[in-house]
């Protein structure tokens, strides 16, 4: 790995301002990246379900399991 010179001394200012090491800032940032690539991975799905979020309206006094529950007898019981 290369990186400019000035770039490493500013970025050593930086970790010791901060009282850890550069090799600590670095790897503490690369874990940050990565893990967040895989949770927005994760979560792709998650984000297509929020935005139907609100889109269906249940009956009144009906809960959420008992339409499920309602469709999914029908579907393979009928």
């Amino acid at each position: 790995m290369s990186i400019e010179k000035e770039v490493i001394e500013a970025a050593k200012d930086y970790a010791k301002s901060q009282g850890r090491s550069l090799s600590n800032v670095i790897e503490e940032y690369l874990k940050s990246v990565t893990q967040s690539k895989v949770k927005n991975e994760k979560n792709k799905f998650n984000s297509v379900i929020e935005e139907f979020a609100g889109s269906v309206k249940l009956p009144k006094g009906r809960s959420y399991d008992n339409v499920k529950l309602e469709a999914l007898v029908e579907k393979h019981l009928k």
